[in-house]
């Protein structure tokens, strides 16, 4: 299994907004790669978010991403995302993790 881990500060009050674009982006994955996605508003500081989608490999998502970043549409919802940020904390952290069983 490999993991994508983001982690990022949304506006408090543009919390419905995030959700609504975040909605419309699962779709749009949801053509090409099955994933699963889970998203996390940290419990002491409202406006970090993180997000961690499982996919069944590497592969797969390296496969998956090129054809999704191609759609006009995932791209106006990653503009619309931005704008979303909080002010002074804009950057969105980005990790890989696979799964290890012992």
């Amino acid at each position: 299994m490999f993991v994508k881990v983001y982690q990022y500060h949304i506006q408090p009050e543009k919390e419905d907004e995030y959700l609504k674009i975040q909605e419309r982006a699962s779709e749009i994955y949801s053509r090409y790669v099955d994933a699963e996605t889970f998203y996390f508003q940290s419990s002491g500081d409202k406006s970090k978010w993180m997000e961690i989608t499982k996919y069944k490999s590497e592969a797969e998502y390296q496969r998956s991403i090129g054809l999704i970043n191609e759609e006009e549409e995932i791209q106006e919802l990653f503009e619309e995302l931005q704008a979303l940020l909080v002010s002074g904390k804009e950057e969105i952290t980005e990790e890989n993790f696979i799964e290890r069983i012992f």
